[in-house]
């Protein structure tokens, strides 16, 4: 008598807007590793691209070779990261058997042998890891930061100020975490990161009230404030082409725009579910101040002057105070009903 084959114990979703080409790319090295690992299934969620990607990629894995463990998800919306990522979790998560690991992964990130299951191994060690997080490589080659403390009023300042080894002197840890072995850290970067299912039940899923940026940093706050440890893993190495599908590049290479107003909003909501308002304004008046001292100590530095900064504009326009929404939390729960509008949206409507 035939056994009836188990569920995978891993799910890896992607979310695709207007990338095609790198979804297949990175699906490529997943069927690799796949090959060498054991069986995991893929989710494809579409963001509402309208340029034919949703089509494009059902055709391409409705192909033997992909037939059974990669499906496509295509949503009416481009409802945001966070939202997107949802909606996939949610089918994961209320099946009869969901899988106990859920790994987000960018469109744009392309698993080197062994990253999927150096992940798992670090987090099946110990029961009290939420989370696990690779090792983003650049195109070039070069280490790209991965792993960090969560931000901070401090932080904030040095930031502002861009004059690193302050931090060292005023006692303030830098954002950046930098292990040559697992680990801990207080958030790990959204591009290559896995999951305890058990924890997103506990916390909830992403916060809808995020279109972009910043979401899986408030996911890993509320995650750690519940007592789950996130970790690390230097040896789980993707490579990273940063900001595909926004034209904002990230690590050391260049970027094609700047951040766009949703950025700065995104990181005010942050600071205000995190901190309130008390938080969200020592956030960023110690961000003004290390502006203010960063333009007095450039002549000293040796540094040659700037006119007032696009993100100075930016901060003060978008960032500063906030709106009534950033006053509401919205974690969707993992037995929601898929497809309800995003927070964000009801909000601007």
């Amino acid at each position: 008598m035939r056994m009836p084959a188990l569920a995978p114990s891993l799910a890896i979703v992607i979310v695709n807007y207007r990338t095609a080409d790198f979804v297949i790319r990175a699906m490529d090295a997943l069927a690799r590793e796949r090959s060498a690992a054991e069986p995991f299934e893929v989710i494809i969620v579409d963001g509402a691209s309208g340029d034919g990607s949703a089509e494009r990629l059902a055709a391409h894995f409705a192909e033997a070779a992909w037939r059974g463990w990669v499906s496509v998800l295509p949503l009416a919306i481009n409802g945001g990261f966070g939202w997107a990522n949802n909606q996939a979790i949610l089918q994961l998560l209320q099946r009869s058997a969901p899988p106990d690991y859920i790994h987000l992964l960018n469109p744009d990130a392309v698993v080197e042998p062994g990253a999927v299951a150096a992940l798992l191994a670090v987090i099946r060690s110990n029961p009290q890891i939420g989370a696990v997080g690779s090792q983003l490589i650049e195109p070039t080659g070069e280490v790209a930061g991965s792993a960090f403390r969560f931000p901070s009023v401090g932080r904030e300042f040095l930031r502002g100020c861009g004059i690193a080894r302050l931090g060292a002197w005023l006692g303030v840890a830098p954002t950046l975490v930098e292990r040559a072995e697992p680990g801990p850290a207080d958030w790990l970067t959204g591009a290559s990161v896995m999951v305890r299912s058990a924890a997103l039940r506990e916390t909830a899923l992403f916060d809808d009230g995020f279109f972009l940026y910043f979401e899986e940093v408030e996911l890993m706050h509320r995650m750690g404030k519940a007592g789950w440890q996130m970790w690390f893993v230097p040896a789980s190495r993707v490579m990273h082409i940063g900001g595909a599908a926004t034209g904002v590049a990230s690590g050391g290479q260049i970027a094609v725009r700047p951040y766009p107003a949703y950025h700065f909003a995104s990181r005010r909501r942050y600071f205000m579910l995190t901190g309130g308002l008390a938080g969200l304004l020592a956030a960023n008046l110690a961000w003004l101040a290390g502006r203010v001292l960063g333009y007095v100590a450039r002549p000293l530095l040796g540094r040659r002057g700037e006119a007032v900064p696009r993100e100075l504009r930016m901060t003060l326009r978008y960032g500063f105070w906030p709106t009534s929404g950033d006053r509401r939390r919205s974690p969707t729960r993992w037995d929601a009903p898929p497809g309800q509008e995003p927070a964000w949206r009801r909000e601007a409507s």
